[in-house]
């Protein structure tokens, strides 16, 4: 008999978790039925609605907890989970530098042309290298968005720059491109109307970085708030957009750059409105050649070198301007 009955609770169906979810709904419903909605606020690290019971009810406001991700909620209002640590220069009055490594945990980036390496490996030894050479100039202070091999929504990125106050923020990336023989650096810098097709497709595909399973992780809005929001916005692409004049000029002589260089891309990583911002796509892990030299100790030593002193021309000319 206990076989027997081993055996038919075994091959009893699942019950279907949809009645008792519709059920949860309509008492839901009746229970806001006479309250009105307050709001939306997050409760043990899910998102409720808030509402006040209607006259005659107790004042105390209600939250009844529904079941979507805090992931869902809008990144402005979320700060970065980790605050990463500042490397003082020589003064704590120095500008600040933050560089971001591209990728990351489960975002692998793009795949390396022998399948082996990955987009995320390489851009976290180049910002490591970026940061060793601006720390030892001992002019700006530095810091990373990620020191080891984690996900960052690409939202929180740029919030950890705009939390640290940073002068300057480098996102590092590497390319990738169905024609194995596109090979040299990029520099990218925001504009909501990209520059040619590849500039939109590669904002395309850097964006879906914040979608997992169909879950948008990242939130973004695209509204701006305000005419000051808007002009400060403006001013900083300006900015950003001399800067990668100088990545170009003091990277070329060892790093090799496309023919067209520059290009403009809505990325949601370079879209803080008051840090001037760019994305360096450091060549091609579609291409062989560009591939190793990437992950080469001395191209990478190259690639900081030719950003340590396009930051350092950057901050002469903001201080000349004073």
């Amino acid at each position: 008999m206990v076989d027997g009955r081993r055996q038919r609770r075994a091959t009893r169906r699942p019950r279907h978790p949809f009645p008792y979810l519709a059920a949860a709904l309509m008492l839901l419903v009746h229970q806001m039925a006479a309250a009105q909605l307050a709001g939306v606020q997050r409760v043990d690290g899910r998102l409720a609605l808030r509402y006040d019971q209607a006259e005659g009810a107790r004042a105390a406001p209600a939250i009844r907890a529904i079941g979507l991700p805090a992931a869902t909620d809008r990144p402005g209002r979320r700060a970065p989970r980790t605050t990463p640590a500042i490397s003082d220069a020589r003064g704590s009055n120095r500008p600040l530098v933050v560089i971001d490594a591209g990728h990351g945990g489960h975002d692998p980036g793009a795949p390396g042309v022998d399948g082996r390496r990955r987009e995320k490996e390489v851009t976290l030894q180049i910002a490591r290298a970026i940061r060793d050479e601006l720390r030892a100039s001992g002019r700006v202070r530095v810091a990373l968005t990620r020191e080891d091999d984690r996900f960052l929504v690409l939202a929180d990125r740029r919030e950890i720059a705009r939390k640290l106050k940073a002068d300057l923020f480098i996102s590092i990336h590497a390319d990738s491109a169905p024609n194995p023989l596109a090979h040299g650096a990029t520099i990218y810098t925001l504009s909501e109307v990209a520059s040619d097709r590849v500039a939109a497709q590669l904002a395309a595909r850097e964006n879906r970085a914040d979608i997992l399973n169909g879950v948008d992780l990242g939130g973004q809005s695209s509204e701006v708030s305000s005419i000051l929001f808007d002009l400060a916005q403006r001013e900083t692409m300006n900015v950003s957009a001399a800067f990668a004049a100088l990545l170009q000029r003091e990277m070329s002589p060892t790093v090799p750059f496309r023919t067209d260089f520059h290009r403009f891309a809505g990325l949601v990583v370079l879209k803080a409105p008051d840090v001037p911002s760019v994305l360096i796509e450091t060549g091609y892990m579609s291409n062989v050649e560009d591939m190793e030299k990437l992950f080469s100790r001395s191209y990478q030593h190259d690639i900081a070198v030719g950003v340590r002193r396009a930051v350092e021309a950057h901050f002469a000319r903001r201080l000349a301007k004073r």
